[in-house]
């Protein structure tokens, strides 16, 4: 194999959820492209990387000093979701059901990676809440690290006259009971809702 291809094919692979197979088929993929495919993709690459910054209020990707959502003013702004990442905030404007703020962390806690609170954008919440939201709404990820993330800023919010929520976890819409893991099952039991007649 010539090495520049070898070296696109790791590069590729580098990438998060990309093995060696999907790798290599991105690479003959842009090979059998025009090269101004390929340098148009390169350059929207290195654009986005020099010109994407933390939004000064929520910490999501901005290219002007805030971000849009934090600049629409047509949002609730009560209503604060705390996300891990940049990417959870997509997730959740993907769904078209909340009209809220975002608080975007940067990660998660987690001791054995060296990451704790001071290297996460928790003093910026805390400051947040002086604007008086009436709910913080904790998503982040039903993981180890997530919930001792949400476990850690429950205790420092409790007591600043705040409503405080968690995403419910559960069954996904479609699965079967019968697939699920036991701690799902739990969670999906743990959260359950009521029904109206």
């Amino acid at each position: 194999m010539p090495r520049a291809l070898d070296d696109l094919i790791e590069a590729f692979s580098s990438l998060p959820g990309i093995g060696r197979k999907s790798a290599a088929r991105l690479a003959f993929f842009l090979l059998k492209r025009p090269v101004e495919d390929s340098r148009d993709i390169a350059q929207r690459m290195v654009k986005a990387r020099e010109s994407l910054k933390p939004c000064k209020i929520c910490g999501n990707l901005a290219d002007n000093v805030k971000c849009d959502i934090c600049e629409d003013n047509s949002r609730d702004g009560s209503l604060i979701c705390v996300v891990e990442e940049p990417s959870d905030v997509t997730a959740i404007e993907s769904t078209g059901e909340y009209r809220g703020l975002y608080h975007v962390l940067g990660g998660a806690l987690s001791p054995l990676d060296g990451i704790g609170p001071d290297d996460l954008n928790i003093t910026a919440l805390k400051k947040r809440i002086g604007d008086k939201p009436s709910e913080i709404i904790l998503a982040t990820n039903p993981t180890t690290e997530g919930e001792a993330t949400a476990s850690y800023l429950l205790s420092i919010l409790s007591g600043k006259n705040v409503r405080i929520t968690r995403i419910a976890r559960g069954l996904p819409a479609g699965g079967s009971l019968e697939y699920a893991d036991k701690n799902t099952l739990a969670r999906a039991l743990e959260n359950r809702t009521k029904l109206d007649k």
